[in-house]
Order: structure tokens, then sequence, then C-alpha cells
């Protein structure tokens, strides 16, 4: 984890996270923006299909554009701009028939296995 010392708080942009966003076969498909802590914030388009596995902290996804659903352990949720989701840590879960535009600002926090 990146941790930036947040003192004054800190800032990231949607063009910031764009810019970031790592090439198809880098080694995270998300992008790092900041960390704090055990917080680390970062940007994700998913491909389709969703490739990822389990995290072994807790998460949140912000919608930030588009639309899809959000499948986490059985639970299935229709998802659009705006919406917050939750993933425990060492869940199974992913993005299905997302909108080209599809994006999320990610969030993981907490002890590694989760709160």
């Amino acid at each position: 984890m990146g941790d930036v010392k947040m003192r004054d708080g800190a800032r990231a942009t949607v063009a910031e996270a764009r810019a970031k966003y790592p090439a198809p076969g880098g080694p995270r498909l998300s992008a790092f923006l900041f960390g704090h802590g055990s917080m680390e914030l970062r940007f994700y388009k998913p491909p389709q299909p969703d490739p990822q596995t389990p995290h072994d902290q807790d998460e949140l996804y912000i919608v930030h554009q588009g639309t899809g659903r959000f499948v986490c352990n059985d639970g299935r949720h229709d998802c659009a701009p705006g919406d917050v989701l939750f993933a425990p840590a060492a869940a199974v879960h992913r993005f299905e028939d997302c909108s080209p535009d599809f994006c999320v600002w990610v969030v993981f926090y907490g002890p590694k296995g989760g709160e």
C-alpha cells in the first residue's frame, strides 16, 4: 500500500485517475491514487469478463459512470452512477454486463481479513 501523509487532506480527480489508469496487461487492473494507513483509493474500469479475485481487505466501490451489475457471493445488484457497493474481505465478487463507459472508485480499508 502507498502511504501518503494527509495532514491537510487529499484530493483525486477523474482526470488524474484516467491518466494513471494502467495499460492492459499491467500488474494491477486498477490505478492507485493515494493511501493513508490501511486505506487505499484506486480507480477501476473492469474489463469484461471481470477477472477479479477475492481481496484481503474490505472494499467499497463508488460508481462514477455507466451501468452494470455487481455480483458479490450469491448477491446480484444492478448499479449506476452514485451507487456505493460493499465487498467484504475474501468475498467472491465481480462486475457483469457493464456499459462501455462503466468505471468505479475503489476504497480498500481495514485489516487483512476484514473487520
